[in-house]
């Protein structure tokens, strides 16, 4: 009786994420999704997660997943490139990660960073690529804009086009059984900088939230 109750409670506190997502259906240079962050971007560690489902072509052009600016700078980003690789860009440097080939259904990527050693590793679908050191010292710092799906380049061949969900943003790294808990679908805890069941979402052009 006590099991089911716990999880009943469970059931009413954790946030209902799985039907909220944002549908970019075609390539656009104009289309993309503002989000509005709980606190500023001012980060010597992070870990940051997204799903996202596209059809496009495993190989042949840069696809942008996740993009933090600040006018013509990109502090934190994450794209998929033309090799089929995946990245993250700090401050203009860029970490490669070779993956297997992701196909059109839905994939989770993790991506998890820290200042004080520059150990960065990242997860697809819970399972972890060999860490690398990257951008040892750096900080990220506050001020910009947190974009989905878009460049900001006015080069629509780089837009995502598909559909993005679940996107949460710590300003820790978390240890790696939590990424896998992520990855079957548990909500274990709230990110504290961006938290999918209640950022501020900014649609511009073409975006369908459903």
């Amino acid at each position: 009786m006590k099991l089911i109750l716990s999880m009943f409670v469970a059931a009413i506190l954790l946030p209902d994420v799985e039907g909220r997502s944002l549908v970019f259906p075609m390539k656009t240079d104009t289309s993309f999704a503002e989000l509005t962050p709980a606190k500023p971007l001012s980060l010597d560690a992070f870990t940051l997660c997204l799903r996202f489902a596209t059809e496009l072509p495993e190989e042949g052009r840069y696809v942008i997943l996740f993009a933090f600016r600040a006018q013509n700078a990109y502090k934190l980003m994450v794209w998929r490139r033309a090799n089929g690789s995946l990245a993250l860009v700090l401050s203009g440097q860029v970490a490669e990660f070779k993956v297997p080939e992701m196909g059109p259904l839905e994939n989770q990527v993790c991506v998890a960073w820290e200042s004080l050693t520059g150990r960065t590793t990242l997860y697809l679908n819970g399972r972890s690529a060999a860490s690398q050191i990257f951008q040892k010292g750096y900080r990220v710092q506050p001020g910009g804009q947190v974009i989905l799906g878009q460049y900001r380049s006015n080069n629509a061949e780089e837009s995502f086009v598909g559909e993005i969900f679940e996107v949460n943003l710590w300003d820790r790294v978390l240890p790696p059984d939590a990424i896998q808990q992520l990855s079957t679908g548990k909500c274990f805890s709230y990110a504290n900088v961006i938290d999918w069941a209640t950022v501020k979402l900014t649609l511009h052009g073409n975006v369908v939230e459903s």
